[in-house]
């Protein structure tokens, strides 16, 4: 059997980092699609590479369009026909109210988080469709139906978006063979969080879940591991919610 080739945006760090290393050990190759850490995507490349599986780095800001068609010539050319994807790239913009939110912080949130998907998805459609099979997998978040008042509608709003998406494109694709699915992770313990502004913020949402902590990345892995797997082969257009009960 061939090995299946997967992309995944967003694969240099936090979730996107830990399902490269949960894909490789279940005997994926991947290509990691990074934004600017070039030494975080080598060094889990290296990791891919680890457990045996081939892994090839590409720098796409899934934003714009000719990067994304880089992205999947790169994988189709070096790699072979791919069969997976993981959107996972996302932005959150600085945490604050809407009303104070920058018009540039808003654009930057809809453009990655919602178009990057979308162009993602149309190129996978595309390859996928004409040999009759595929998978695609959306990190989505919880914050969908949450709303994340007071830190970032905005970024709740897009994620919102890619669950529409993936029930629509599922529908869409389904009779070509393609299964479109989605994981809305709560919070998570990544470096997000320091990232956006507020260090702590994933010990004190964590600590308010029913399951009394944050989450970590490699429990989300496994979540898209498993959608992306043959035994989710009756799975699509689902939204499957990783939150510690939030």
């Amino acid at each position: 059997m061939t090995r299946p080739v997967t992309v995944i945006t967003g694969g240099s760090g936090g979730i996107g980092a830990a399902t490269c290393l949960r894909l490789a050990a279940d005997g994926h190759d991947l290509v990691i699609g990074y934004r600017r850490d070039a030494d975080a995507a080598d060094a889990v490349a290296e990791g891919v590479r680890k457990a045996g599986a081939r892994g090839v780095v590409v720098a796409v800001d899934t934003a714009v369009e000719a990067d994304v068609e880089r992205l999947f010539d790169t994988a189709e050319e070096q790699l072979g026909p791919v069969t997976g994807l993981v959107n996972n790239a996302a932005v959150t913009g600085p945490f604050g109210r809407l009303a104070d939110t920058e018009t540039a912080d808003l654009r930057r949130v809809v453009e990655v988080n919602l178009l990057g998907v979308l162009l993602c998805s149309r190129r996978a459609a595309r390859l996928m469709a004409a040999r009759g099979s595929g998978v695609i997998v959306n990190v989505s978040s919880a914050a969908a139906t949450l709303g994340s008042p007071g830190e970032y509608v905005h970024y709740a709003a897009t994620k919102a978006a890619v669950d529409t998406l993936t029930v629509g494109l599922a529908k869409e694709l389904g009779p070509d063979g393609v299964r479109v699915n989605a994981v809305a992770p709560g919070v998570i313990d990544t470096g997000i969080h320091a990232a956006m502004g507020d260090p702590g913020r994933a010990e004190r949402v964590g600590a308010t879940t029913p399951l009394g902590r944050a989450g970590r990345p490699e429990e989300i892995a496994a979540a898209i591991a498993w959608l992306l797997s043959p035994e989710a082969s009756y799975a699509t257009g689902a939204v499957l919610r990783v939150s510690g009960g939030r």
